[in-house]
């Protein structure tokens, strides 16, 4: 009788921990600081860092990732800066492959950035707020790689886009949501253009990483990336 017991707890053990295993099969990712190659006057020397947080708290949010925390991840990218500089010889040196922890490092650099202004674009502030007719719009592009920390090979690649509009009277409080330098633009076409753009690239992530490659909603960023390759070939003026 008592042999018959163990048994089922041992199974019921198995069991348990099977679950609990296959529950919680999230790959670990870390978001690498972000980067910019065009002219916006919105970034500054802390918006890499501003737009990295922003990313980290979409993937967290969605509960299908392990996000790793800012300060971990430059800590490891400081320890590699130091090894390639040649100051610890090859025994100690870091690779990219030692940070076992995360499956995947998340990488963006915005690409592309336009604004248009058009109307009065002036307004009157009444006790926190603004007043006043125009039509703003703007458009932002991230260049988004996931990289394998395994073989440090870029296993996937995708340009996000995202755009946003303000026409007619416009009523908005001036209180801020964003952090840092971002604030100033919370409640304008830029700011949530970047807002859109994050959480775009968040819905991709998740159905690339989570979903898989093959899963039928990749077939919505197939159809915007054949959009946005016409629309850039038709841009270009060929001689």
């Amino acid at each position: 009788m008592k042999r018959i017991v163990f048994c089922v707890l041992m199974a019921l053990i198995f069991i348990y921990t099977s679950i609990s295993v296959f529950a919680d099969d999230k790959p670990t990712v870390g978001v690498l600081r972000f980067t910019n190659k065009t002219g916006a006057a919105w970034w500054r020397g802390t918006t890499g860092q501003e737009l990295q947080e922003m990313l980290i708290a979409e993937l967290v949010s969605t509960k299908a990732f392990h996000v790793l925390e800012r300060k971990e991840i430059e800590k490891v990218i400081s320890e590699q800066k130091i090894s390639e500089s040649g100051l610890v010889d090859d025994a100690t040196r870091v690779k990219i492959g030692n940070l076992k922890v995360a499956k995947y490092l998340i990488a963006g650099t915005v690409s592309s950035y336009e604004e248009h202004t058009g109307g009065t674009g002036g307004g009157i502030g009444i006790m926190g707020f603004r007043i006043g007719a125009k039509k703003d719009s703007a458009y932002i592009a991230v260049d988004l790689k996931v990289i394998s920390t395994e073989t440090a090979a870029i296993v996937d690649a995708r340009t996000i886009e995202a755009s946003s509009e303000s026409s007619g009277l416009s009523l908005g409080a001036a209180f801020r949501f964003f952090t840092g330098e971002l604030s100033n633009y919370e409640k304008t076409p830029t700011g949530k253009a970047i807002r859109a753009c994050i959480i775009e690239i968040t819905d991709y992530l998740k159905c690339s990483l989570i979903k898989g490659q093959n899963d039928s909603c990749m077939q919505e960023y197939i159809e915007k990336e054949a959009t946005r390759r016409e629309r850039t070939k038709k841009s270009i003026k060929l001689q």
